[in-house]
């Protein structure tokens, strides 16, 4: 009966593995295409416009990726 219990007020998760999550992809692809953007930019001379663009790319990925993650899409 005590077993039973128990089963019955555990809450169900989704269970996510290595990373797997939307939060996870949104941020790594966000973070992929800032230091594309951020290698291009040093190879052309530096580019410093180009530069700070990457920069708020790469913050943009962070942020992006921790509300998604309180929003439910991520690893708890």
């Amino acid at each position: 009966m005590i077993e039973s219990a128990d089963r019955a007020t555990r809450r169900v998760t989704k269970e996510y593995h290595h990373g797997r999550t939307p939060a996870a992809w949104a941020g790594s692809i966000i973070a992929a295409i800032a230091f594309t953007l951020g290698a291009i930019a040093f190879l052309l001379g530096p580019n410093w416009t180009l530069i700070w663009v990457a920069s708020v790319l790469l913050v943009l990925s962070l942020v992006t990726g921790g509300v998604l993650r309180r929003m439910g899409y991520g690893q708890p």
